[in-house]
């Protein structure tokens, strides 16, 4: 059984920076993906960043990108998401997700396994 913990989250102004950390235990730990996903009050969970654990393919949203970085280390079991620039609109609970068949690692229906969430907001 795979456990994803989630930390970094926490309150900042607009215009700040945060960065995320999700580290993975349990058993031997080798997904096809991994990636943060995040959810507003009142809205669906929506797809933030990805990147494949053996590969190179990377996958943004248009809504973050050229603020936000994801990054992984294999050694450690862990990714990372940079997040500068925030805006207020970043507000939401960021989740860590592993997927573990080679499909569209933009949607959440591919992900197994997720972590429970981290709080990010961000003041105006």
């Amino acid at each position: 059984q795979v456990q994803l913990v989630e930390s970094g989250g926490g309150l900042v102004q607009a215009g700040g920076s945060l960065r995320l950390s999700c580290a993975a235990s349990g058993r031997t730990f080798s997904p096809y993906a991994m990636g943060w996903f995040r959810q507003a009050p009142g809205k669906e969970r929506e797809f933030v960043a990805a990147i494949t654990w053996r590969g190179t393919s990377t996958a943004i949203a248009d809504s973050v990108k050229g603020r936000f970085t994801m990054s992984r280390e294999n050694a450690k079991n862990t990714v990372h998401l940079q997040m500068n620039s925030l805006k207020a609109e970043d507000t939401a609970v960021y989740y860590c997700a592993a997927g573990w068949l080679p499909r569209d690692i933009r949607k959440k229906e591919n992900f197994g396994s997720w972590g429970q969430g981290t709080q990010v907001t961000v003041s105006s």
